[in-house]
């Protein structure tokens, strides 16, 4: 990533990533390098920011189309549904240490 000069970093939903949040969340601070991620956990866990569709309502969502099949309904004639509740998350801590490491960048430059 360094050597790439990677300014940000979005890492998509995935079974791999989202199982190494942790070891994600940790190696971007270490290397100072901003990221964002679909779950809160990546941000509890020292990434910088979390942002997506919350879990808790696609949760209500499934169990609305559960409930309209067992009442008869068949599943290929329900409407496909997208998420209207995000979430965002941003870990504070990680913040003020990626601007302090910024601005140590910054003022070792000439301008």
């Amino acid at each position: 990533m360094r050597e790439l000069r990677a300014g940000a970093l979005l890492i998509s939903q995935d079974v791999f990533f989202n199982a190494e949040s942790a070891q994600l969340g940790v190696l971007t601070v270490r290397h100072a390098i901003p990221a964002i991620f679909p779950l809160p956990e990546f941000a509890a866990a020292g990434g910088l920011i979390s942002y997506g569709a919350s879990r808790s309502d696609a949760w209500h969502q499934a169990g609305i189309y559960v409930g309209r099949i067992l009442k008869g309904e068949k599943p290929a004639e329900l409407p496909v549904v997208q998420p209207t509740r995000f979430e965002l998350t941003i870990n504070l801590k990680t913040a003020k240490t990626l601007v302090s490491a910024a601005a140590r960048l910054f003022s070792d430059l000439e301008l």
